[in-house]
């Protein structure tokens, strides 16, 4: 039907009305909880040029009789400006100063907020606000609002509010200006922890690691002194972090470093150590990477959006007990604060972003990544770390309305992944330094104590206890956990071998697959695509080996390593890495007694390893303008004892000390879980072999291979 057709009886003029109690279910349903609601008052006095606000409380256990007061030296406000901003829901006001970069006058900040709704947190807190604001010229204006007679009123444009002009200022004299906000009747009983708790955020508002612009938010409570007894300081416990550092991020890259391990005086054998960016082990960390979902390294670039230079910086602890007594006294109360104020916080403008950082917001996954790797891994509770942004070069980073961090945007996922890759950098450095710790102080080896505790057990209870049927049962007892636990632990070691040896299926299998994909693409179905399924059958069906340990034959090696170099051909290929085959002119014995599959999977990982570190190489020589052709060597050494398998390549070399390399999550490819060496290491192990880091002179080796990585696979005659 026609638009001409269609009769219109009446056209109705309408309008959004909005109820009068709008306003409170803003602040009751986007402000989480009173440490959120009074930040953002006093975000407002950071957005006001303040240079201190105090937040004073009264009869916090009476909600009747309390008052909390929050008042600052900021440039206050007009009449006008109180009647068209702060009582407008949703003002552009300061949005806009953020989109034309308009800064305060004394302190050139930007605007924080920027939503216009975060003064009507206030209801969170209580019923009444009185608010007087002065401006350097104006008049003092006070405005008076009690929420509770708002909610007799339908819609909000009913709601009288009246705004007095003051020719004698009450509060702001002598040429004072500022804004001060009286709360009234509050909405609860304040308990001791929640007060706590708006300490601990009030504080935690700027970072502890530097000033911003002399502003300096307080919070204290008369009469209840004791509320906030026994709460650490920043400075209580600095001096207790072994681990700092300092990162800048800027477009594609790691710009600046600083890492200091800083030993406690009490750690005599110990020395300290300084790394910067200039270190071979930093220069693989430089380019910002992250492994997606497929196992596959992706750079990218912060410049890709609007975020700017970040900084990243943090003091890492280590709360193991051997640590501890070496100079932590109050253990329970250091625990609690880095329990209480631990993880990587973010500031923009030197201002807290929440809520990055709380015990409830583990943003970054740091807690889960220390389950997957223990050693390596720095868990929230073992670091205080900030965070850096500019307001003016992060626009892409937005705040969620109802205060919780930013909106999960490109933006944001680029922020994330430079910090984690940042932290990855700063754990690789640690482990080193944590492990030479752990020598030095750390407990002394005991292959079982809990069979000691236990056999201890029984020895007390057979000399202590009188009542010969207690004694009996006791001993009974003891017996049975005994035994439960020698059974137990045989099942979860037998369990953690299997898993083991799943992930090392995971990672072969992964490369097979990778290999024939690329093979049915280019070749269109051919038998080497036959041959690597075959060999991918066999690898799953060969990795049962490693809980077995049996089932091995006879085969030659170079066979074997001709199969990992057809398995891992067409990579080799697109990475343009030259292999050097001397092994094919040995003559020794060739023939071990070996289980092949997994001989066969441990070269491909080495050679994994050679592919990734060679290709840090080569962007290395792109960036600095010299020739460089990727070179893989094998070749096939022997004595009378064993036959050895010789892998070089031209890279970078081992960034690490090759001690540690074959411990389990010991790694310093970014994104790398550390299994490949430890994996290895357990196969040749239990073929009677060895994993081997030579010395230089330990091989004969071509010059060019001299400063690179080399292993050796010792296998027995």
């Amino acid at each position: 039907m026609s638009a001409e057709l269609v009769k219109i009886e009446r056209e109705i003029p309408a309008k959004f009305k909005p109820r009068a109690r709008l306003l409170t279910q803003l602040g009751d349903q986007l402000i989480k909880n009173e440490s959120i609601a009074l930040v953002e008052l006093v975000k407002n006095s950071y957005d006001a040029d303040a240079n201190t606000v105090s937040i004073n409380m009264s009869n916090p256990d009476d909600p009747d009789t309390a008052t909390i007061t929050i008042k600052d030296d900021g440039y206050g406000m007009t009449a006008e400006t109180v009647e068209n901003v702060w009582l407008e829901p949703g003002s552009d006001f300061k949005s806009q100063k953020i989109r034309n970069l308009e800064v305060s006058p004394k302190y050139k900040r930007l605007p924080i907020g920027e939503k216009g709704i975060g003064r009507f947190g206030v209801h969170k807190l209580g019923n009444v606000i009185e608010m007087t604001t002065k401006t350097k010229n104006g008049k003092e204006v006070y405005v008076n609002i009690d929420w509770r007679e708002l909610n007799k009123y339908k819609y909000l444009e009913q709601v009288p509010i009246k705004i007095i002009e003051r020719e004698a200022p009450l509060i702001f004299k002598n040429g004072k200006t500022g804004t001060d906000i009286v709360i009234k009747k509050l909405k609860k009983k304040w308990e001791r922890g929640i007060a706590r708790e708006v300490k601990r955020s009030i504080t935690a508002l700027a970072s502890p690691f530097e000033q911003i612009g002399s502003f300096k938010p307080t919070f204290e409570i008369s009469n209840k002194h004791g509320w906030f007894e026994g709460l650490l300081k920043w400075e209580d416990i600095q001096h207790y972090a072994l681990f700092r550092f300092k990162i800048t991020l800027s477009e594609n890259s790691i710009e600046k470093l600083e890492y200091q391990f800083t030993p406690w005086a009490t750690m005599t054998k110990l020395f300290p150590r300084e790394v910067d960016e200039s270190d071979p082990l930093v220069e693989t960390f430089k380019k910002l990477s992250f492994r997606d979902e497929k196992n596959v390294t992706q750079y990218f670039s912060l410049s890709d959006f609007k975020i700017g230079t970040v900084v990243f910086e943090g003091y890492v602890f280590d709360l193991d007990s051997f640590v501890l007594k070496l100079g932590v006294s109050d253990k329970k109360g250091f625990k609690e604060y880095l329990k209480n104020n631990g993880g990587i916080k973010v500031f923009r403008d030197g201002l807290r972003v929440y809520d990055y950082g709380e015990p409830e917001n583990d943003w970054l996954g740091l807690d889960f990544r220390r389950f997957q790797q223990p050693t390596k891994a720095i868990s929230n509770n073992l670091i205080l770390g900030a965070v850096y942004l500019k307001r003016k070069d992060s626009t892409d980073l937005e705040e969620k309305t109802n205060r919780e961090g930013f909106v999960d945007n490109d933006a944001y996922k680029t922020f994330k992944a430079s910090i984690l890759h940042s932290l990855e950098l700063v754990e690789t450095l640690r482990l080193e330094d944590k492990k030479k710790l752990k020598i030095a102080y750390g407990p002394t080896a005991k292959s079982e104590p809990v069979m000691h505790l236990l056999a201890e057990a029984q020895k007390y209870v057979q000399e202590k206890v009188k009542d010969q049927e207690v004694k009996s049962q006791l001993i009974k007892y003891l017996q049975k956990i005994e035994v439960d636990y020698k059974r137990v632990t045989e099942n979860l070691l037998k369990a953690a071998g299997a898993g083991l040896s799943m992930s090392v299926v995971v990672h072969e299998v992964e490369k097979i697959i990778f290999e024939i994909g690329k093979v049915l693409k280019i070749e269109k179905g051919s038998p080497r695509v036959l041959k690597l399924i075959e060999h991918l059958s066999s690898l799953v069906d060969g990795y049962a080996e490693i809980i077995r340990r049996s089932d091995r034959t006879t085969e030659n090696i170079k066979q074997v390593i001709d199969q990992a170099l057809f398995n891992t051909e067409y990579r080799l290929s697109s990475h343009n890495i030259e292999v050097i085959k001397h092994f094919s002119a040995y003559k020794g014995q060739s023939k071990v007694k070996i289980a092949k599959n997994l001989l066969v999977g441990s070269i491909m990982n080495i050679i994994d390893n050679s592919i990734f570190w060679l290709q840090q190489k080569r962007i290395q020589a792109l960036e600095n303008g010299y020739d460089y052709t990727q070179k893989i060597y094998i070749d096939i050494i022997e004595d009378e004892n064993f036959v050895y398998i010789l892998f070089a390549d031209n890279g970078v070399g081992f960034l690490i000390p090759t001690d540690g390399l074959t411990e389990p999550f010991v790694s310093a490819k970014p994104g790398g879980i550390g299994l490949g060496l430890h994996i290895t290491n357990e196969i040749l192990q239990a073929q009677e072999g060895k994993l081997l880091f030579p010395e230089l002179g330990d091989f004969e080796l071509p010059e060019e291979f001299k400063n690179g990585a080399v292993i050796a696979f010792a296998l027995k005659k």
